[in-house]
């Protein structure tokens, strides 16, 4: 093809296209209606459209009228009331006089608007609706695509009802497409080659359990609500495409289509699409293995190609996650994959029907271009709109192309709302096609232009900025500034592999004993205590040898005998030994990972993270050492020079727990380490096999010898011996608050030889709040509030033990918490479609199934799921009923033991999450700022999430730790936490010598 003509021709065809639908605009953008003016200031003024879009968001959880009013309030009144448009204004200034009948009346015609503009973009809310719209667009010429609004089913039950929802409007569909008339065609086939029935349907709405890091799983659950809708559709003699959704979700999606197209019943039947999304980097490559495959099989397919939808989702997450960006990241060059990809499917016609859906017109034009200059028939190909949202494109595509499909969702209002946002967000973007030709008048000249000259254009006006500069504290240590290490990404099949290997390999090794490790001797005792796999406790990892007094003796005289040259090494060199013992973490992330799965019976997913938070804490202190070990100046006054320095306290007992073995106990060693503080670390005897993993780390990164001893041992020998021991400075200490304050008790006790008052830092666990707030976001809530209560077991400091719900929302929470709590796996942890697995070993079982019984008597089980038999498994259980005084809502359970408490208010609510003795984790759920202010204001604890769960706080991001019974300390992973472990000093120096003094660039003078 000559590219070039074409381009021109291209150019050409949109200008005919503008020229037939001038003066139009979709009415989205009409400033003679109310959506048009709101549409036009949201457009204008940024923040206002951030609380628009976050209020039509919230809209349908609003049921009364005093909820209505204080949310107009809450998002429309204030500092930026100057900066809302009049058509809101006086409302929002009503809004304040909630008796008012004109608030009142101005609030419904709010309400009422803004439902209208959701409804716009919907054919119904029912199959009664959806039919008679669906009527109406056939007799206006257009074919149609239905989709079921609803994506976020957070249970099988929801997955059974939105299958349900598809049969209902199929079974009505049914009794009226034998009156519609082909379109264009003397045949029963649309354009003599499409169904006039067609559906669209999201594959992660039929299995609430879908997941990257389970494909086999996710693909199953999937067919079995999907294949009979398309059993249905087929019999209709219709269509299906399979939507693409998150990256996450891509790769089951594709094999979900692969399975349904080749499966022998419907491989007859070419109807069946999936979409693609051009703003994915690996699209191309998805479509060139998806041509070979239809290839290969013989089957040819119908595929439809978007920009996609979630740019935004998508670019954060990969931020957040600490991974490369999957989407193209500037909008020209979303446009030229799209072309790009047009042009391969178009080559390939013969086996791919093309259904291009865009509402750009330069796309279009480029389509129809293309396909002109390969020949390809025009029965092979067709365009897609989205109902609602761009009809003057519609008209002219219908009058130029004459093929032209809308998609169509229906459905409740609730979920509505959550697409009537999407496409809100869409169509506003500063560089979204309909704004620039609709609503900012762009010249249609540049709309045209080929998006790689936009690309140069934009480029050589904005070229790529340099990195961010080093800051001068970094650039003198000669590291990079801190990042997190990224999260595991499982839409990557080599990380899944990774886990089944390194868990057939760690298995291998199992029957071994293992030493303590004692001024860098291995050293062995006849007392062993043997870790298990507690999903399997007949089977057994390996025997630990356990410490006596004795040994406890001989690794502090090791550590003794370090200390000396350990803390007069200098703070880079100590940073070198934390940054190579990093590097060997990242190196075996998977191994390190496998151990915590077998011998704790975590998940893939929290181990690795759990490896990633060691790395971190590594990383983080080895820095910070360095930005303390640097004397600082104090004060500016001449003739005297006085410096604050830091000096370690001295040998440090690190006392580690079990549910974050690598993490916590990484933490508090290396922290100790980064400042010159020998350690003597005493692992739980449940995760000790982890433990000796930090063994070989710290070998193998150069650390003197004595500076990091291994003693496992039992806490009834040795525990107390090592805490009292005289020549322990530090105490470093995470687990239950009965042995901290224990802890705390016996250091406090002054021995013979004591040199030193004794530093405890204890993280004593919580029993943590989540408050739903009347208007919060149920799909959100209900996913993150399973998360934060059950994953890993519950066996987080951090996790949820208490959900507080306001009582306007409780029933309809409820109702989809407990169908969610019943529809997750329970199993080994390294099944990786299990979502909970057994507790960490046989005692942790019995204490979590006492307090069952305790929640048995105390409220009412709405959830006790079965479990099996074998293995350290409880039963995941939900009991509500719960006041403040009981239990059950007091003491701390590390299970997956979960107490619901009704209260009134969201004032009450605070009120009953402050109730304990605890303050370590909290988390809010709720969409009103107001509610919002007054968490981060009354809510107490060390560390508060608003609208997300309570677990997994990053190092640097959210330094961790709690107070009054939680802890005693500043926050881990925090710009404080190594001051702990550390004597400040200060020298002062009279610098004036016979009346000169020497003059600094800062000292102060009078003048």
């Amino acid at each position: 093809m000559d590219m070039q003509q074409i381009d021109q021709n291209i150019v050409a065809r949109g200008k005919e296209f503008f020229a037939s639908i001038k003066g139009e605009a979709p009415s989205i953008f009409n400033k003679g209606f109310w959506t048009g003016k709101v549409m036009d200031w949201a457009m204008q003024h940024e923040d206002f459209k951030v609380q628009l879009f976050r209020f039509v968001d919230v809209l349908p959880y609003l049921n009364t009228s005093d909820s209505l009013q204080r949310h107009i309030d809450e998002y429309f009144t204030g500092e930026g009331a100057g900066d809302i448009p009049a058509v809101l204004k006086w409302g929002a200034e009503k809004s304040g006089l909630f008796g008012s009948l004109a608030a009142k009346a101005m609030g419904k015609i709010i309400r009422t608007n803004i439902e209208g503009m959701a409804k716009q973009f919907i054919i119904g809310e029912n199959t009664k609706e959806a039919v008679k719209s669906l009527n109406k667009l056939r007799k206006d010429g257009f074919a149609f695509t239905v989709d079921l609004l609803g994506e976020a089913t957070v249970s099988e039950f929801e997955c059974d009802e939105y299958m349900q929802g598809y049969m209902d409007v199929l079974n009505a569909v049914e009794k009226e497409q034998k009156s519609w008339k082909a379109h264009n065609s003397s045949g029963d086939l649309d354009w003599g080659c499409a169904p006039k029935v067609n559906v669209s349907v999201k594959p992660s709405a039929f299995y609430s359990q879908s997941k990257a890091v389970d494909v086999a799983g996710t693909v199953s659950g999937m067919l079995k609500r999907i294949r009979p809708i398309y059993k249905r559709i087929v019999q209709m003699g219709g269509a299906m495409c399979i939507d693409m959704e998150q990256l996450k979700y891509k790769e089951a999606t594709l094999e979900l289509f692969k399975r349904l197209r080749s499966d022998p019943e419907f491989s007859h039947w070419p109807h069946l699409s999936v979409v693609l999304q051009a703003y994915l980097r690996s699209t191309e490559d998805d479509l060139k293995e998806l041509i070979a495959w239809g290839r290969e099989t013989k089957l040819p397919f119908g595929l439809r190609l978007v920009k996609g939808a979630y740019w935004d989702y998508e670019t954060v997450v990969a931020m957040q996650s600490g991974w490369p960006v999957p989407v193209w990241t500037s909008k020209p060059e979303s446009d030229i994959a799209h072309e790009r990809c047009s042009r391969l499917i178009l080559e390939n016609s013969d086996l791919v029907y093309f259904q291009c859906a865009s509402h750009n017109i330069r796309t279009i034009s480029a389509v129809m271009e293309m396909a002109k200059a390969l020949s390809v028939p025009e029965q092979r190909f067709e365009f897609q709109v989205l109902y609602g949202m761009a009809e003057p494109v519609r008209k002219g595509l219908k009058n130029v192309a004459g093929r032209v499909r809308l998609y169509c969702p229906y459905g409740d209002l609730l979920p509505g709302m959550a697409y009537l946002v999407r496409r809100l967000l869409e169509n506003t973007a500063n560089e979204s096609f309909l704004r620039q030709g609709f609503a900012d008048n762009v010249d249609v000249a540049q709309l045209m232009e080929n998006p790689s000259q936009t690309l140069e254009r934009e480029r050589a006006a904005a070229p790529c900025k340099a990195p961010a500069e080093v800051s001068a504290k970094d650039q003198a240590s000669g590291l990079t500034p801190f990042r997190n290490d990224p999260y595991v990404d499982f839409t990557i099949p080599a990380m899944r592999k990774g886990f089944v290997d390194a868990i057939a390999e760690v298995r291998a090794r199992k029957g071994r004993t293992y030493p303590l490790f004692i001024g860098g001797r291995e050293v062995t005792t006849s007392d062993l205590i043997p870790s298990y796999n507690p999903a399997d406790p007949d089977e057994v990892l390996g025997q630990v040898c356990q410490a006596g007094t004795a040994e406890v003796d001989d690794a502090i005289a090791a550590a003794e005998r370090a200390f000396p040259a350990w803390r007069d090494t200098p703070a880079e060199k100590r940073a070198e030994v934390l940054l190579k013992a990093a590097a060997i973490c990242r190196r075996r992330s998977f191994e390190l990972s496998a151990w915590q799965v077998l011998e704790v019976g975590k998940q893939w997913d929290q181990a690795y993270h759990d490896v990633g938070e060691a790395i971190d804490f590594l990383e983080y202190y080895a820095r910070e050492t360095i930005r303390l070990g640097k004397p600082r100046r104090m004060g500016n006054m001449p003739g005297e020079l006085n410096h604050l320095f830091y000096q370690p306290k001295g040998i440090a007992a690190v006392v580690a727990p079990w549910n974050f073995p690598l993490a916590i106990s990484l933490g508090m060693t290396s922290a100790a380490i980064a400042c010159g503080c020998p350690v003597v670390y005493k692992p739980s005897s449940i995760s000790s096999l982890v433990g000796w993993g930090m063994v070989e780390i710290f070998r193998e990164a150069g650390l003197p010898d004595g500076v990091f001893n291994y003693c496992p041992g039992r806490g009834s020998v040795m525990g107390d011996y090592l805490v009292e021991h005289p020549k322990v400075s530090v105490i470093a200490f995470t687990g239950s608050v009965e042995v901290g304050l224990r802890i705390q008790e016996k250091a406090a006790v002054v021995r013979p030889g004591q040199e030193q008052c004794k530093k405890v830092i204890a993280e004593m666990g919580g029993k943590n709040a989540i408050i739903v707030d009347d208007d919060a976001d149920l799909d959100e809530a209900v996913i993150q509030i399973m998360y934060s209560s059950f994953a890993f077991q519950g066996q987080k400091c951090s996790a949820c033990s208490r959900v507080i719900v306001v009582e306007p929302i409780y029933e309809r929470f409820i109702a989809r918490l407990t169908e969610a709590a019943k529809s997750i796996k329970i199993g080994p942890a390294e099944d990786p479609s299990n979502y909970m697995g057994p507790v960490a070993d046989l005692q942790q079982q019995k204490n979590v199934r006492e307090y069952v019984e305790i929640a048995r008597k105390e409220g009412r089980i709405l959830v006790e799921r079965e479990v099996p038999a074998k293995g350290c498994y409880v039963p995941l259980t939900i009991v509500e009923g719960i006041r403040p005084e009981h239990r059950i809502a007091q003491e701390e359970i590390f299970g997956p033991v979960l107490a619901v408490m009704k209260a009134k208010d969201f004032t009450e609510a605070i009120a009953f999450a402050n109730s304990t003795r605890f303050a370590l984790t909290g988390a809010v759920f709720s969409r009103s700022p107001r509610h919002l202010e007054q968490a981060r204001r009354e809510f107490r604890v060390g560390n508060l999430y608003l609208n997300r769960n309570s677990t997994g706080a990053l190092v640097y991001r959210q330094p961790f730790g709690g107070f009054k019974m939680s802890g005693v300390g500043s926050k881990a992973g925090g710009p404080d936490y190594l001051l702990q472990f550390l004597d400040p000093r200060c020298v002062s120096e009279n610098t004036m010598r016979r009346g000169f003094t020497p003059i600094a660039e800062d000292d102060e003078w009078i003048c």
